[in-house]
């Protein structure tokens, strides 16, 4: 059975990685040199005549991975295609700066970068002069406002798009691509089409493309905010666009990557299995904990470290809301253990052998599957200025996942005591936003990467917990993970008016 699972797994990540290779095909990718050093990447398809530029910008905690299905997509079909790492994002080592409430500060920030880059592209011989701006939510106000300065945007694509400098007139030949599933942004996608022509409807053209006074609005079915940068009505609706502004015709492939990007994702996991049942057998330890003393570690840290970390201001690391982070999971981690102590549950899960189980966690997660992420998803591996707040949330994050582990990682009914303990834990970030909105905010963005965390790698730290009947091991090894995941996540930051 091990040897199957391992087979299969093998052949999956092999089909799904020579899909996803070959959408590449036939295009030159190299990186694009931007002043100010923004890294960029340039995607041109091998012999195609001179052609509009198009600026694609990604939103909060993104990265030029999460856009590749629109930057492959429109390349191939002939247009000079930029991406890149906003500043504080990815791999660009600039912090984010500037007040964040204000138009002139960080706004004007990034749209500045974004300007750069439009112009390192349009330098580029096969560029016609011409430049389109994409952005997705965050980036979708920027490149809106971008559109209408220097270099001016011929045509805007704004996806999951919020944005108040969208008048009647401005920017032209505006299409907005929202998600079925985003409510007030589909709202908004309408909207903006009804400033132009109040009778308009979703999926309806009001004005001329070729003439630049264009408008559009639609909704990608059955995703949401991530999903709508994979949808095929994306894809298609923003090639088409481009083409029927331009005068250009185009019958290329879409680059659809996202059911490939989840098979990869989940075989990668799946490798896991054999991994972990090649190790050394274990035995668990005894059950120590009733069900009554179970919700009792599980629910009361929750419910008291937002409350006691709830006056203070916390600025340690230059990073968005993870110095908050990294004291929230280290004082839950702190207090998870102090219970588990209390009632006997962590004698006999530290002998020398742990240790070397978590080092095989943590370098299946970091290199194995993080290489998988940062190849096809998002950016996973940081540049130097990230090392020391990936240690800084190490000091939170170890000791959280550790109790994690040892708390879900024993006795009957293990499965149901994981889903309660990490359901536990997530809502204890959702009190703490609730205790001060204006500061934690930005947590509640993050949590869609927490649980794709605990979906992936915590997934494969519990079979090894099982296996070993040391899920201590696992739970160090998940930690240092966690740490690097949210180390290369946050936006990096270096202003005010947070």
């Amino acid at each position: 059975m091990r040897s199957l699972v391992a087979i299969m797994a093998l052949v999956v990540m092999t089909v799904s990685i020579w899909q996803l290779e070959a959408q590449r095909a036939g295009l030159e990718i190299t990186p694009l040199a931007v002043e100010g050093g923004t890294p960029a990447t340039l995607f041109l398809r091998e012999g195609a005549e001179p052609a509009p530029v198009v600026v694609i910008a990604h939103g909060f905690a993104g990265s030029r991975q999460l856009m590749e299905p629109f930057a492959l997509t429109l390349a191939q079909a002939g247009y000079v295609v930029a991406s890149f790492d906003f500043e504080g994002h990815g791999r660009n080592p600039r912090p984010m700066s500037g007040d964040v409430t204000s138009i002139d500060g960080t706004t004007r920030m990034l749209m500045d970068e974004t300007a750069r880059v439009a112009r390192a592209a349009l330098a580029h011989p096969r560029a016609d002069g011409r430049v389109v701006y994409l952005g997705h939510s965050m980036a979708s106000d920027i490149v809106v406002r971008q559109a209408l300065e220097e270099p001016p945007g011929d045509a805007v694509v704004a996806v999951s798009m919020f944005s108040q400098a969208v008048t009647a007139e401005d920017p032209g030949n505006l299409l907005v691509l929202t998600g079925e599933w985003e409510g007030r942004l589909a709202e908004e996608a309408l909207r903006a089409v009804q400033l132009s022509d109040s009778e308009a409807g979703l999926s309806q053209t009001v004005g001329d493309p070729a003439a630049g006074n264009a408008r559009r609005a639609v909704l990608a079915p059955n995703v949401e905010h991530v999903g709508v940068l994979y949808s095929a009505t994306s894809m298609r609706e923003a090639r088409d666009w481009l083409d029927a502004s331009f005068e250009r015709e185009s019958d290329t492939p879409l680059a659809l990557r996202g059911g490939w990007i989840v098979a990869l994702l989940v075989a990668t996991v799946a490798l896991g299995w054999p991994l972990a049942r090649s190790l050394p057998a274990g035995q668990s330890a005894p059950d120590t904990l009733s069900r009554r003393d179970f919700l009792l570690i599980a629910l009361l840290p929750a419910l008291l470290v937002p409350l006691l970390l709830a006056p203070f201001e916390i600025r340690v690391l230059p990073v968005l809301v993870a110095d908050y982070l990294a004291v929230h999971l280290g004082l839950y981690g702190a207090l998870t253990l102090a219970l588990l102590h209390w009632k006997g549950a962590l004698a006999g899960q530290f002998p020398a052998r742990v240790w070397w189980i978590a080092l095989g966690v943590a370098l299946f997660g970091i290199v194995l599957l993080g290489g998988v992420i940062d190849r096809y998803l998002a950016s996973f591996v940081p540049h130097p200025g990230r090392v020391a707040v990936i240690a800084g949330l190490a000091l939170g994050a170890v000791p959280f996942m550790l109790g994690d582990g040892l708390l879900g990682g024993g006795g009957q009914g293990a499965i149901w005591r994981v889903v309660v303990a990490r359901l536990a834990f997530l809502g204890s970030l959702g009190l703490a936003v609730a205790l001060n909105f204006d500061a934690l905010f930005f947590l509640l963005i993050i949590l869609p990467v927490i649980v794709l965390f605990f979906l992936l790698f915590g997934t494969m730290s519990g079979w090894v917990g099982r296996r070993t009947g040391l899920p201590a091991g696992g739970g160090i090894g998940l930690g240092l993970v966690l740490a690097w995941s949210l180390g290369v996540t946050f936006p990096m930051f270096a202003g005010t008016g947070l």
